[in-house]
């Protein structure tokens, strides 16, 4: 498979009030770091152990997408601005669509998302 890259899309980095540059520095180095991460495990494991990874990297950022977006209902309710809240909660969902975009890694989680339902006795159609 061939290296991952991850960014951070400007609408997000845009989004952000003026005062937003330490936030959007977090968000690159957060982002580098988890590429770095996804990337070694391509150069040193199979395909199988890279979907795994890869998977296992989707399921954080899904479980950060909700906490997020509970964090903008929170905020609202106490008056605060949950604009750093929504740029975090739209760059977990950035990150995944970029993920499933890159060459044929939609099929390959696909699979490795329905090898760990049947692997945890869940089984369809019971």
């Amino acid at each position: 498979m061939d290296e991952i890259s991850l960014t951070v899309p400007d609408p997000i980095v845009e989004s952000l009030p003026a005062d937003g540059e330490d936030a959007a520095r977090d968000m690159e180095r957060a982002v580098e770091g988890w590429e770095r991460r996804l990337n070694r495990v391509f150069e040193e494991g199979d395909d199988d152990e890279a979907a795994s990874a890869v998977v296992d990297a989707l399921e954080r950022f899904e479980d950060r997408w909700e906490q997020y977006d509970d964090f903008v209902a929170e905020l609202r309710a106490w008056g605060q601005s949950p604009i750093y809240a929504m740029a975090w909660r739209d760059l977990m969902a950035a990150l995944m669509r970029q993920l499933y975009d890159h060459e044929d890694l939609g099929e390959r989680i696909d699979r490795e998302r329905h090898a760990r339902i049947v692997s945890d006795g869940i089984r369809p159609g019971r």
